[in-house]
């Protein structure tokens, strides 16, 4: 038997919130291979925006497998559920006024299209942070394509498991191509032209 819950009204609301601050929070989900440079952009995001005035907060994967989502593996059942918590948490942070900076692998296209419905039109922009899979493993900035070939980590994403480009992403920075300069640059002006900053 399914249990009811009620949402307590409160007086301040996610739209009041908004207004307060003049602009609407949205979630940047950053997507992309490991080693794509998904950290690094939203890291980089954040400083801007924080010049600006403009309150966010960047979430990535190894933070929130410390912790929130410390009991999943990675398994395709196990990546879902954690970019399903992950969404909810950035629910959270939207309905407070908060842009949420996302770096996230999220591998599956339909375990992206599952997050994009947890949120109102305009509230989500996908960015696929394009970098081949060879360059990602000449980085290799944690040693885990290393790791991964020789077999010591199962279920990696560019290796031993797939990873579905996004069909239809917001927008595209391309990292193999462009350096962290000129690919911050480019995703500044992409978001703004979104009308988020």
């Amino acid at each position: 038997m399914k249990k009811t819950i009620l949402l307590q009204k409160y007086i301040f609301s996610k739209e009041r919130r908004a207004l307060s601050i003049n602009r609407n929070p949205r979630v940047i989900w950053l997507t992309g291979l490991s080693g794509s440079g998904k950290t690094t952009l939203a890291s980089h995001l954040e400083s801007v925006w924080k010049r600006e005035g403009i309150p966010c907060y960047v979430l990535d994967g190894d933070q929130v497998r410390r912790g929130l989502n410390r009991d999943l593996g990675f398994s395709p059942e196990d990546r879902r559920e954690n970019l399903r918590r992950i969404a909810e948490v950035s629910k959270l942070f939207l309905d407070s006024g908060t842009h949420i900076i996302a770096a996230f692998i999220s591998p599956h296209e339909q375990d992206r299209e599952m997050v994009k419905s947890m949120f109102g039109p305009g509230e989500f922009v996908e960015v696929y942070v394009k970098c081949s899979v060879e360059v990602c493993e000449q980085r290799d900035p944690k040693g885990l394509y290393q790791k991964a070939n020789r077999g010591e980590i199962p279920n990696f994403t560019g290796i031993s498991a797939g990873y579905d480009i996004p069909n239809k992403p917001d927008i595209i920075i391309d990292t193999e191509l462009q350096d962290v300069e000129l690919s911050i640059s480019l995703l500044v002006a992409a978001l703004q032209r979104h009308a988020l900053a």
